[in-house]
């Protein structure tokens, strides 16, 4: 995202994206008003980042001694960047909703209890990466600092307070607001299909629906309920 911080960078990259096909650097230099050799050096840059891609091709159509040199030709990359902060999910919630609905078409099943399973079936593969990456044999402190780094991962923002964790973020925020109890429950079935596989003892970090202002809804709680 920093590439498209410089004022050139940027209107360069909206002509490679605003067109249906590629882009010379000729073109792309006259539409932005700026000498040929900027405006290749700034494309360039775009793709080195991944924002675009490019390719040679004659543009006369001609082939064989004196047809020229292919012009390299620009068009905007199938890459996906999403930057929000604070972290937020929306297409992982998309996912397990689609998913879901997938589920109780195929079941008849009411798609909120498919969205509970779904959620707990992803947490778990969650704390498998967790539980795999905290080593062979591990401590309750590798296996909680893996807890951590995979909550992490995914915009919770966990801290600790005391024997507990709070998850500072939500990474659902915005459909939590509007549909609260749907989004809390899956929320909930994810975290505790991600602690089902951490052998962390039955009463450490147990997730809990405990919602409270400028936090996520659930609450990973040790003490006793």
């Amino acid at each position: 995202m920093a590439a498209l911080g410089d004022p050139i960078r940027r209107s360069l990259y909206e002509v490679v994206a605003g067109s249906a096909e590629p882009v010379s650097r000729e073109e792309a230099a006259a539409a932005v008003g700026v000498q040929k050799s900027l405006a290749a050096f700034h494309l360039d840059k775009l793709a080195d980042e991944g924002l675009l891609v490019f390719e040679f091709r004659r543009l006369t159509g001609r082939t064989g001694p004196g047809a020229g040199r292919p012009a390299k030709l620009y068009r905007r990359s199938g890459r996906q960047i999403d930057v929000t902060l604070p972290p937020r999910e929306y297409d992982l919630a998309g996912r397990l909703l689609a998913e879901a609905i997938a589920a109780a078409e195929r079941s008849g099943r009411p798609v909120r209890g498919e969205l509970e399973r779904v959620s707990f079936a992803f947490g778990r593969s969650l704390g498998e990466r967790a539980v795999a990456a905290a080593g062979p044999r591990p401590s309750k402190t590798k296996l909680r600092g893996a807890l951590v780094d995979v909550l992490r991962e995914h915009g919770f923002e966990p801290r600790s307070a005391d024997a507990d964790m709070v998850l500072a973020n939500c990474p659902f925020h915005a459909l939590a607001e509007q549909f609260t109890d749907l989004v809390c429950g899956m929320n909930l079935h994810l975290l505790t299909g991600v602690r089902s596989v951490l052998d962390l003892g039955a009463r450490e970090l147990e997730p809990r629906l405990e919602p409270e202002p400028g936090q996520c809804c659930v609450k990973f709680c040790s003490s006793a309920a």
